[in-house]
């Protein structure tokens, strides 16, 4: 089976991982969150593996870098609905914590993969 480039990326991986506990901590959100922070967070937080993947598909390193900045603002999008369930006690302390630390990891590496992108297509930071 061919391995694309994308399932190569620590950082995809990373993001796959993280959607994955998104869904699952969603299910313990109230019903009435189904069309709200539900949804929201989950199409949000699959975003990010899903532009690090389009973005693997590009051609040049500036169509790359585009798309490694979409992931960004999706993680940033992620982390603000975050701290809204968190405040509105959907999710514990211990499972934000812990989300929010694996942000953190996944921002990291969509910094340094944006910058070599950049670096790549010969455009500044």
């Amino acid at each position: 089976m061919y391995i694309f480039s994308f399932e190569k990326l620590g950082v995809w991986v990373e993001a796959k991982e993280f959607s994955k506990h998104i869904y699952e901590i969603t299910t313990r959100f109230p019903d009435t969150e189904k069309f709200g922070l539900i949804s929201q967070l989950r199409r949000a937080s699959i975003s990010i593996a899903s532009d690090i993947a389009e973005g693997s598909a590009r051609k040049s390193y500036k169509d790359k870098a585009h798309f490694t900045t979409m992931a960004f603002g999706s993680t940033v999008e992620v982390l603000n609905q975050l701290i809204i369930s968190f405040e509105l006690d959907f999710v514990s302390e211990v499972d934000y914590l812990k989300l929010r630390a694996q942000l953190e990891s996944i921002t990291n590496k969509l910094n340094a993969l944006r910058n070599y992108q950049l670096d790549k297509s010969g455009e500044t930071k």
